[in-house]
């Protein structure tokens, strides 16, 4: 099949148009929050984001822009509303919330990376680099990028270097990997790339655990099988108001805020 201009015009429109959904559904959780005067932390993100044609290439699978870049907001008390262009990860939102609720991080989940957005909400300058990893369907081999500032970096030991200044080069257009003049850049991103990972050892992870999970999947397969889709199973007496209890008592344990 030959994808056209007319395809492309299409899904972006049924994309924008899902965007306009979840616009108006925020619209009246934000409404209800409001109606109802509760205090609250915030968060909007999604977990990547959609080539849509670019480039040739639709879904996630990459690191290029259309794919790796998500909205993030976030909105708590204390916090002065303001647009912040620093390049950040969704894995520092955990250390955010718990930034946020006053609990130590290194207490509850000490394996778990990322840093806290508050400092930066707050004016304060953030310098180490956005870190991303992809090691899943439509890749070779793993791939890892580096962000830092306005530069980018992507390594694949199936491909060449990539190193994009989306400064100058917003659409990714230029790969300055081979550029001379990029030299000193490209070393800095390799040395942090170097450091970071092990990209055959990394390779071999993945491999091994595909082999693992497939003797899981095909065991499985035998005997009654249970899919991993979310189904929710619910008792009738969870779903369903019975005569043992009072209507005014039920009224008032579903309504909220709750009764008094």
């Amino acid at each position: 099949m030959t994808v056209t201009a007319e395809h492309i015009r299409r899904a972006r429109q049924g994309y924008f148009a899902n965007i306009s959904y979840v616009d108006d559904k925020i619209g009246e959780v934000l409404a209800a929050l409001e109606a109802s005067r509760q205090e609250a932390v915030i968060v909007f993100l999604f977990d990547h984001g959609e080539m849509l044609g670019r480039k040739g290439l639709w879904f996630k699978m990459n690191f290029f822009e259309g794919a790796a870049r998500v909205p993030l907001m976030i909105a708590a008390p204390g916090l002065v509303p303001h647009l912040e262009q620093t390049a950040v990860s969704t894995i520092d939102v955990t250390a955010t919330l718990c930034d946020l609720a006053g609990i130590s991080l290194d207490e509850i989940a000490p394996w778990t990376d990322g840093e806290s957005l508050l400092a930066l909400a707050r004016g304060q300058a953030r310098t180490s680099p956005v870190v991303m990893e992809y090691a899943a369907e439509g890749s070779i081999s793993p791939m890892v990028a580096l962000r830092q500032g306005a530069w980018k970096y992507i390594r694949c030991a199936a491909d060449p270097d990539m190193l994009f200044d989306l400064a100058t080069d917003p659409d990714e257009e230029q790969n300055l990997a081979s550029d001379p003049r990029a030299a000193e850049i490209l070393a800095h991103f390799q040395l942090m790339a170097d450091e970071r990972w092990d990209l055959a050892a990394y390779d071999d992870e993945v491999r091994q655990s595909q082999a693992r999970r497939w003797v899981v999947y095909e065991a499985l397969r035998n005997g009654s099988y249970y899919p991993w889709d979310y189904q929710p199973l619910r008792a009738a007496s969870e779903r369903y108001m019975r005569n043992h209890m009072d209507l005014n008592v039920l009224e008032e344990s579903r309504r909220f805020p709750r009764g008094e």
